[in-house]
């Protein structure tokens, strides 16, 4: 299944997603937008795969999560899914990268492409930082949905740390609501550290909308650090 699963991500790209996204270059300004509906398409697509393959692989997302457009969602981060899993949900998305990433050949033009954000303005993700900033007003009037994981990586539950403000900061400065997601039990299908993707016992991956801060009232009247305290204390 393993094998599979990464020949989906590889094989199944080139022969079947690489020259959509290559056509979506003729898209001109709207080649993020369409960017990202392939990157959900995609990933949909492998989790649609992930479950034909092992059925006792069960995917619970909340309908709240689901209908949200235009909003800041901050969440929890257990595993290299959680990424895929929102991108997944919403053909309009955008996410803050690790810097590193950028540089990656191909990965890093991809990612770039998208509209994501570098997690640091230093060095030359400064410029591409400051110009994915000017698109955020319009991409949430678009009804764009930009998730971060506010704790920075993957970190077992309990465990106390703190979260980055970048998001409780663009909520802020865009007055677009907040909504707090947790996600279950992706680290019991791809553990941290491992390669295998483990299906042989029955799981059910949940993705829950907890809270709500709206834009008008409970993001406008906070600043970003005690936006940041109160999702700290649901997490």
């Amino acid at each position: 299944m393993t094998l599979v699963l990464w020949l989906y991500f590889t094989l199944g790209f080139v022969l079947f997603f690489l020259p959509r996204y290559i056509w979506a270059l003729r898209s001109g300004q709207a080649r993020e937008a369409a960017f990202q509906r392939l990157n959900s398409q995609f990933y949909r697509g492998f989790f649609a795969l992930l479950h034909f393959l092992a059925s006792r692989v069960q995917i619970k997302v909340d309908a709240g999560v689901r209908r949200l457009k235009g909003a800041v969602v901050v969440s929890n981060h257990v595993s290299y899914l959680d990424p895929l899993l929102f991108i997944a949900q919403f053909s309009r998305q955008k996410t803050i990268v690790k810097s590193l990433f950028f540089r990656v050949p191909i990965f890093g033009w991809f990612i770039t492409q998208a509209g994501y954000m570098p997690a640091s303005a230093s060095g030359p993700a400064g410029e591409l930082m400051i110009r994915s900033m000017a698109t955020v007003a319009d991409f949430f009037k678009a009804g764009g949905v930009f998730f971060v994981f506010p704790e920075g990586t993957r970190h077992v539950r309990g465990r106390d740390v703190d979260l980055h403000e970048g998001a409780f900061k663009i909520a802020s400065r865009y007055k677009a609501p907040l909504a707090v997601v947790r996600i279950r039990h992706t680290e019991k299908v791809f553990p941290p550290g491992r390669f295998l993707f483990r299906t042989g016992s029955p799981v059910t991956i949940t993705v829950d909308l907890v809270d709500v801060f709206n834009g008008e009232q409970g993001v406008a009247s906070l600043k970003p650090g005690e936006l940041k305290a109160k999702v700290k204390a649901i997490l």
